[in-house]
This record gives C-alpha cells, sequence and structure tokens, in this order.
C-alpha cells in the first residue's frame, strides 16, 4: 500500500552508504572517515523535517533516507516505511505495513520526554530493494526508487512466530542472498530467506527471539551471524543455519544491546540487573568453544539496556546504564578485563557511532555530541543540541553527513570539512 508521493530522479553517486542501522560494515564504525568539529552554533543543518513516532533510525543509499513511522489512516495506525530525499529531507513515498497496536515500553524517560511509542527497528537496504522488519513480524521487501511491495512474509502465521512484550525491534540482517531474522517458533526460530524471492532458505533452532539485532562476523576466519536469544548467544553459519557455537546467557525481561565482536572476543550485556560478560570463541579443527573473560552482573558498572557499545582498538564506546534516563554515562571499557577507563554522565540511552577516530554520539535528550575515540580520558570536541522529542535511535554517517531523528523529528546536518570554521 503506497500512501503518498513520487519518485525524483536521484543523484546514485553517494560516496558512502549507510544501509543499516550500524552502517556498511555493520558494526557502528566508518573506518578511515573524519568528521569536522563545529562551533558554538552547532553543525550546519541540511534539513529538518517531521517524524511521527517511534524509535527507528535512519538508513541512507543512492541519495535517499530511509526510516520507520507511524502513519494513521482513517484513524488506524498503520507501521509505514518512509523514504526521503536524502538533500531536502521531502518524502518521497511512503508504503505502510498491517495496522499495529503497539503494547507499551515506550513510554518511559525524563518527566519532560515521555511518550512516542512506535516502530522499534530500522530498514535495510540492499541493491535496489529496501527490507523492512516490523513490530508484528512482518517482513517485506519494497523497490527502494518506488516503494511498490515485492514481497511479505507474516512470521507468526508462516513460521508459528512466537513474538515478544513490547514487541519486534530488531531489524533484518542482509548478507550475501539471505535475509536473517529470528521470530519462529520450534525447529523455525531463526530464519535465513532468500532476499529476492521472499523464500525460506533454511529454519532451524528453537530459541525464543529478544529485541537485539543480529550481529554477522568473521572469527578465526569463519563467518558467522550471532543471534542474541533468550537462552544466550547463538552463533550460526549463514549458508545453512547449522550452528556453530552456544554461549548460556541469562535473559530477564528484555535484552536488546547487540552482540559486539572484537577479534575473537564476544561482549553482550542486558538491564534489568542481568549486566554484562565477554566470551573468548576458541576454535580447533571442526570444534568450536568459548571461555568466560569476565561476567559482571547487576546495572553497574556494565548495563547497556538498548545502547549497542561500539568496538575499537581493544576498547568499547557507548551509553553504559539502566533507566538513568538524561544522565546515563558514555564509558569506554576495555574489553578484554571489563575496565572502565573512563565515563562522563549527561548521555542517558542513547546511541554511539565511530567515524575515523571519533565518537558521534546522540543522546536520548537530542544532544549530538563529537567525542575523541581514546582510552586515555573523555576528550570532548563538539556539541550541540539538534532535536527534540526522545532519540533512542542510532544517528547514521553518509557522504559527509549525519542523519539523526527522534520520535517527532528527523534532521540531516552537514559535517564535511568546510563546516570546520563554524
Amino acid at each position: 500500500m503506497v500512501l503518498t508521493g513520487s519518485f525524483l530522479a536521484l543523484s546514485q553517486t553517494s560516496q558512502a552508504d549507510w544501509p543499516n542501522v550500524r552502517g556498511s560494515l555493520v558494526d557502528g564504525t566508518v573506518p578511515g572517515v573524519s568528521v569536522a568539529p563545529w562551533g558554538a552554533k552547532g553543525p550546519k543543518q541540511v534539513w529538518k523535517v517531521p517524524t511521527a513516532a517511534g524509535f527507528s533510525s535512519f538508513s541512507v543509499k543512492d541519495g535517499r533516507a530511509y526510516t520507520l513511522v507511524t502513519k494513521n489512516v482513517e484513524g488506524v495506525a498503520l507501521e509505514a516505511c518512509t523514504a526521503l530525499d536524502a538533500s531536502t529531507g521531502k518524502e518521497l513515498w511512503s508504503t505502510a505495513f498491517n495496522p499495529v497496536k503497539y503494547d507499551g515500553g515506550g513510554d518511559s524517560g525524563t518527566p519532560d520526554n515521555k511518550g512516542g511509542d512506535g516502530p522499534r527497528s530500522t530498514p535495510t537496504l540492499d541493491g535496489d530493494k529496501v527490507y523492512v522488519f516490523t513490530a508484528d513480524l512482518v517482513l517485506g521487501c519494497l523497490d527502494a526508487k518506488t516503494g511498490k511491495q515485492i514481497w511479505k512474509r507474516e512470521i507468526i502465521k508462516e513460521h508459528a512466530g512466537r513474538n515478544i512484550t513490547w514487541k519486534n525491534a530488531a531489524s533484518p540482517l542482509v548478507e550475501g542472498n539471505l535475509v536473517f531474522v529470528a521470530g519462529g517458533g520450534a525447529g523455525q526460530s531463526l530464519l535465513g530467506i532468500d532476499k529476492m524471492t521472499g523464500k525460506t532458505v533454511w529454519q532451524s533452532h528453537d530459541e525464543k527471539m529478544t529485541h537485539a539485532n543480529p550481529a554477522p562476523a568473521t572469527i578465526h576466519g569463519v563467518r558467522q551471524i550471532i543471534f542474541f536469544t533468550q537462552s544466550g548467544l547463538v552463533s550460526v553459519s549463514p549458508k545453512d543455519g547449522a550452528l556453530l557455537w552456544k554461549q548460556a546467557f541469562p535473559y530477564a525481561v528484555s535484552t536488546a544491546a547487540a552482540p559486539v565482536v572484537g577479534g575473537d572476543i564476544v561482549y553482550c550485556s542486558a538491564g534489568y540487573g542481568v549486566g554484562a560478560a565477554a566470551f573468548r570463541v576458541n576454535h580447533t579443527g571442526a570444534a568450536w568453544n568459548t571461555e568466560q573473560l569476565y561476567r559482571l552482573t547487576g546495572n553497574k558498572p556494565l548495563a547497556n539496556h538498548w545502547s549497542t557499545p561500539v568496538y575499537k582498538d581493544g576498547h568499547l564506546y557507548g551509553m553504559f546504564s539502566f533507566k538513568e534516563y538524561g544522565t546515563g554515562p558514555i564509558k569506554c571499557v576495555e574489553l578484554a578485563t571489563g575496565k572502565v577507563k573512563w565515563e562522563q554522565a549527561g548521555f542517558g540511552p542513547g546511541n554511539v557511532i565511530i567515524a575515523g577516530n571519533d565518537i558521534v554520539a546522540l543522546s536520548d535528550k537530542g544532544e549530538l555530541v563529537l567525542i575523541e575515540a581514546t582510552p586515555s580520558a573523555y576528550k570532548e570536541k563538539s556539541r550541540a543540541d539538534v532535536l527534540d522529542g526522545k532519540c533512542w535511535s542510532h544517528p547514521a554517517l553518509s557522504d559527509g553527513r549525519i542523519y539523526v531523528r527522534s520520535t517527532k523529528e528527523g534532521a540531516c546536518f552537514d559535517v564535511t570539512a568546510a563546516t570546520a570554521s563554524r
């Protein structure tokens, strides 16, 4: 169902894409790219537009920015994928999926920043297609230029799907010829779907899903997809879903931060008193096993509610807190030991990415902050209040521009070297 807009001819010469919630490398990093510090007036605003409800981030490719919003059609709330002109913010098209009734989970926050329930996941871009995984476990493929639906799968109906409290927040992972999602029933809880046809290529395991995104990784030269399930970490072969290794980890209420891989170490964390751990993955012959490096329980010092940290040079950078809205700290943590190298309060459960040698942080109250990615100390380079509304989303960086959104509005800022003097 295409609601609005006509497609405009757009440039196909974008220098760098941000095709999913965690970028082209699916790890939140953009190596070799610099973000210019900005002055007291903040970074140069390219555009700002309303974005109705939800916690979806932007994905950017080929001159278009995509996100999920709530569309009200004749009094019915619909989860919709919207494409914007990346240079102007103008809506090009918006395609709605099934009606959705959210079951809470979006009302927390600071006293002046509550509410804003809506879509939780982010569109994934691949070639000339857009892939969407809705709160009600509907997996859809759209034409990136027009929004026309190519295929749709309803995981609950077709794979005995089992949704979770507050509904799905995981974004679809596209790699090779497959789309990877969780949420099916016994024997089909993890799925590899043909990205062109929507047909199931493989289905396996009996795992209950969480809100966490699946994480692709190459460990000991072997490509794998790591699902963070209610039983713990489950690593499978992309081609057939066969189990490579599994590591138990506690579950309570909600697990929402994705696992983070640094070399042969995998870090995972959750709120609600669960805490964090790191495991070394070993591979000898055909055998895989894991060994625990540390396990820290409770909401301090390490707990990631839904804010997935980013790995660089042996360290994790990100928001480590639980329900410390508006106040929770950003921290630098040594991955192998769990030792906190530094922390700075005032960020809440926002999110970070790393561009070159800098952290680009978006606080939950809409501040964009540029910080040097060094374990020596917290070194802030620039800060600006850029958004109204609650920001439980990730920044996106594409072709010298940062794209951010809240429950109320989305915006694009020019952070190329030409803006450094502002």
